[in-house]
Parts: structure tokens; C-alpha cells; sequence
């Protein structure tokens, strides 16, 4: 039980404030459709903290820090640029249309890689490998996981109504170049 109450805490604290928050507002702003939104943060959350105990270690040793570093970096930048591109969605304002997956699979699919190399799943290796109990630090990061992005995607959808998607996509492309900046050159870390 330590392990899943501890795996809770820690992942909801590092959560805050972190880029799958930020995904998951722009989710919730895009498709006001909560309850897809929320079901596919957690199926993508449960998939990627289970295979984190089992691959995260290795992929770290493959590839080394400095080539996660450039590779994160970069990719944030290429989320920012992608930010600024207006798409038919947004010109047409219709939530009803639905991505190619599904609001959904859109969600499965964009969570499950923001996750890929974040700080809550390195945080899920190192709890399994602490508490040598798979099963309740998965249970417990997925929970914490949960916590802290429902709620957003709740009130993201609520003020979908009174902010424009083009300021969320500008002010998002804005973070994500200040987070790729401060990966690549190593800032707060």
C-alpha cells in the first residue's frame, strides 16, 4: 500500500504544470468532449507506466541522456511550430467533426508519446524498481496521473466558451518553445 499511496502523491505533484497537462487542456479546448478525452488519458496512461518499468531502463542505456536531451528538445520545438498551423478544425469551428481516430484514439495516441521519456514515466521506473510491486506503483502513477489532468480536461472544456482556440494555440506554441529551449540548453535542470 506504501508503494501505491507514494506512486499517487509523487506522479500528481510532478504532473503539475507538465507538457501532458498542457496536452491535455488543447484536447479538451479542440473536441469539448470530456469523457472521451478523460477515458483516453487513462487507457494511455495505464499502456505507458506499464511498459515503463520494463523498457524505460533499457531505453535509457541505449540511447544515453544526451540523446534523450536533443530528441525531447527538438521535439518540442517541432510541437510548437506544429501549434502555430491552423487547422480545418479551427477554421470551421464544428466540434462535432471528429479526428481520423476519434476524439478518443486521437487522445490514446497523443498521450501515450507525450509520455514517452517524461519525468512521470522515469519517475514510474524508479518507484517499481524501489518497491519491487509492478502492479500498485502502476496502479498508484496512473492514479496520480488522473488526478492531475481530469480536472483540466473539466475546465479546459468549460472555458472553451470564452477563449479563442487561435490565443490557446499561440500561447501553447509559446511554451512548448520555452520548454524545448530550456531541455536543449539545460535550463533548471
Amino acid at each position: 500500500m506504501e508503494a501505491f499511496l507514494i506512486s499517487t502523491g509523487l506522479v500528481a505533484l510532478a504532473e503539475m504544470g507538465d507538457k501532458t497537462q498542457l496536452l491535455a487542456l488543447i484536447l479538451a479546448v479542440r473536441f469539448r468532449k470530456p469523457w472521451p478525452i478523460v477515458a483516453g488519458i487513462l487507457v494511455a496512461t495505464v499502456v505507458n507506466h506499464a511498459l515503463a518499468g520494463a523498457l524505460g531502463a533499457w531505453v535509457t542505456t541505449v540511447l544515453g541522456p544526451v540523446w534523450l536531451r536533443w530528441i525531447l528538445g527538438l521535439s518540442f520545438l517541432a510541437m510548437a511550430a506544429w501549434m502555430l498551423i491552423p487547422d480545418k478544425f479551427d477554421d470551421d469551428d464544428d466540434a462535432s467533426q471528429a479526428p481520423r481516430w476519434g476524439v478518443f484514439g486521437t487522445t490514446v495516441i497523443a498521450f501515450f508519446l507525450a509520455e514517452m521519456g517524461d519525468k512521470t514515466q522515469i519517475a514510474t521506473v524508479m518507484l517499481a524498481a524501489q518497491y519491487q510491486a509492478w502492479a500498485w506503483v502502476v496502479a498508484g502513477t496512473t492514479l496520480g496521473m488522473m488526478l492531475a489532468n481530469a480536472p483540466v480536461v473539466w475546465l479546459g472544456e468549460r472555458m472553451t466558451r470564452r477563449i479563442p482556440i487561435r490565443l490557446v494555440h499561440l500561447v501553447s506554441a509559446g511554451i512548448f518553445v520555452v520548454l524545448g529551449l530550456a531541455v536543449l540548453f539545460g535550463w533548471g535542470a
